[in-house]
């Protein structure tokens, strides 16, 4: 890569971090950045999974007050979102993810429309465990599988089945997310082809975007972050949609 390129990862792992800890899209900024710094597609993917682990952590160390009294359920929630991570990274060497983009703009989209959906007060108080359990573990296979807007697809989840509030509900996505990822992320350090001269600005980049996230959602109207998260993920179905079926 030019020289250039390593402050210009900075920026858009700034970018890719923000966009992360807010609404669940962090590739949206990243992943397009490696492949115009002159990446090939396979070894932008891995890069871009591997510097996504400090945008996670630059997420969480942030959202330490949303966090609080979360540490029982996120536990076994944690636990969920691994397995799903790990069963979906077997399941791509197993059947390749080509087959699967068919269907992607639409998971997309329904979850970014979900996000809109008025919450139910009756759900205050009532969580339902193995729903929560199961959604986590598929959303988090879907993840280690394809990946797209997983972030988008999580924030829906929680927000449907539990009664938080907006920033805790995306505080709680945050760290299940940087948790499947986390995993993955060591596999392609292993065994993936991952360029670390550009892991090194796009994470220094992605901790410094996800550690001013939760400060943004904290001081933002939910209502207006919820519409923001939609558009931006009904722009990538619509994207991802026209790729797919031109």
């Amino acid at each position: 890569m030019a020289w250039w390129m390593y402050p210009a990862l900075v920026v858009a792992g700034v970018g890719g971090g923000l966009v992360g800890a807010v609404g669940g899209v962090a590739s949206l900024v990243s992943y397009p950045a490696l492949l115009a710094a002159g990446l090939a597609p396979v070894t932008a993917n891995v890069t871009n999974s591997v510097a996504l682990v400090f945008s996670s952590a630059g997420s969480i160390a942030g959202s330490r007050a949303e966090l609080a009294g979360q540490g029982r359920r996120l536990r076994w929630l944690v636990v969920a979102a691994v397995a799903g991570g790990v069963a979906g990274g077997a399941l791509l060497l197993l059947a390749p993810a080509g087959s699967f983009e068919l269907v992607v703009p639409g998971l997309i989209a329904v979850a970014s429309a979900a996000i809109l959906l008025p919450r139910r007060p009756a759900a205050a108080g009532h969580e339902r465990r193995w729903a929560l359990f199961g959604g986590v573990f598929l959303v988090g296979a879907y993840g280690g599988y394809f990946g797209a807007a997983a972030g988008i697809m999580m924030l829906a989840l929680l927000l449907a089945l539990t009664a938080e509030p907006f920033a805790r509900g995306n505080a709680m996505k945050n760290v299940l997310l940087g948790s499947a990822n986390a995993v993955a992320a060591v596999a392609y350090a292993v065994f993936g082809p991952v360029h670390w001269l550009a892991v090194v600005p796009l994470g220094i980049g992605g901790f410094i975007g996800g550690r001013i996230g939760p400060a943004i959602v904290r001081r933002s109207p939910p209502e207006a972050l919820r519409v923001l998260i939609a558009v931006l993920g009904l722009g990538l179905a619509v994207t991802l949609g026209w790729r797919t079926y031109r």
